[in-house]
């Protein structure tokens, strides 16, 4: 008798499919559109066309725990299967993922904060990202600035676009004072 991880055995508990580079195949198919062929000994059809990437734990593990969907003939968005570790698959799959999630968390990151000022219950950012210098308006509420991983934080603007801080300790002195004298939760 073959032992399982926990892993394993909470996944079948749960129901759901873990993909690996055993029993499945990621590749571009018609219309350069995302694929995955699951093999047949799996439940499902086999194949699962016009697939996307979304992470299950986007902060904390950003690269395990990623769900393959689809859309199914009801244009009910469904599950194919979950990447428990996205690393163990050849590098052409990786490639092929990171893209999809890319495109459904795309966010700047900010390495540098020029000015926040704060009217009307608004921060004002101009800060540098790594998509070159820009300005934004975020509400002032909690739930607008997040904890991101260890030591990160995460902003979003008030059209929901998301601005990282990927460690607090990489902004200088007074870019980190200039950030706490208005987030403090």
């Amino acid at each position: 008798m073959i032992a399982m991880s926990i892993d394993e055995e909470l996944s079948i508990a749960l129901g759901i499919r873990t993909l690996t580079p055993d029993n499945s195949k990621i590749f571009k198919g018609v219309f350069n559109l995302l694929h995955v062929h699951i093999d047949p000994d799996d439940d499902g059809p086999g194949l699962y066309r016009a697939i996307h990437a979304v992470r299950t734990f986007p902060v904390s593990s950003p690269e395990t725990h990623i769900s393959l969907r689809h859309t199914d003939e009801d244009s009910v968005e469904c599950e194919a299967g979950v990447i428990v570790d996205l690393s163990v698959f050849p590098m052409e799959a990786q490639t092929l993922v990171r893209a999809s999630l890319d495109q459904h968390y795309f966010e700047f990151r900010i390495t540098q904060i020029y000015r926040i000022d704060w009217k009307f219950n608004l921060l004002f950012f101009d800060v540098e990202t790594d998509q070159g210098r820009t300005e934004f308006e975020m509400r002032w509420q909690v739930g607008r600035a997040q904890h991101y991983g260890e030591n990160g934080m995460l902003l979003v603007d008030v059209f929901d676009n998301r601005y990282m801080i990927p460690d607090m300790d990489q902004l200088s002195r007074g870019d980190r004072k200039q950030l706490t004298r208005y987030i403090y939760w």
